[in-house]
Order: C-alpha cells, then structure tokens, then sequence
C-alpha cells in the first residue's frame, strides 16, 4: 500500500490543490525548477513530486519552499487557534446556557 493510499481521499486531493498552486507560485515568480532545486537543496525529482502533491515529501521541504516563495506566513498560520472554526463552534456549544448565581 502507498503513502497516498492510506491517506483520506481529500487529503490526497488538497496536497495535489497544494503542489499545484505552490508550481504556479514558483512559475510566476520566475523561477525554473533547477535554480528552485538548488536553493532548497534537493534534486529536482524531489521538487516535481512536491508539485505533483506527494505525501512522502518532508514538511521541512515544504516549509523552505513557502519561504522561497514569501508565503511562509501562511503556513506558520494554517492551524492557528484563533481560525480553528470547528474548534470555536465546539466552545460555543460547551457553554452554559445561563448562569446562576450561587445561593449564599
């Protein structure tokens, strides 16, 4: 079983979205994959499968990849508690209805 196959359908789907979108990011800016390759210090194929959404592809690569690309931002934000809509629904629903005061 492959790396990919063990993982839910549509986190396969987003890490493709992502090498994709992170391909154009480096194509717009100008930048061939053999000088992106040489800046993060690995070979192309590495680079080709990271574009292509594969799993296997260290975070530390991705991680220097989006700050090659000034998006580094992004990622240090992407489970930021504070955009964590399930996680604020799920406080939401655990607060009491009313309050009441204590009898003295």
């Amino acid at each position: 079983m492959s790396e990919s196959q063990s993982l839910p359908l549509p986190a396969v789907r987003a890490l493709r979205e992502l090498g994709r979108d992170l391909a154009l990011a480096r194509r717009r800016r100008g930048i061939s994959t053999k000088d992106m390759a040489a800046r993060l210090f690995i070979g192309r194929s590495t680079l080709w499968r990271l574009e292509k959404g594969d799993p296997t592809v260290s975070m530390g690569t991705l991680a220097s990849v989006a700050f090659i690309l000034q998006m580094h931002d992004r990622l240090a934000g992407l489970a930021a508690p504070s955009k964590d809509t399930l996680a604020l629904k799920l406080d939401e629903d655990r607060l009491p209805r009313r309050i009441r005061r204590k009898q003295s």
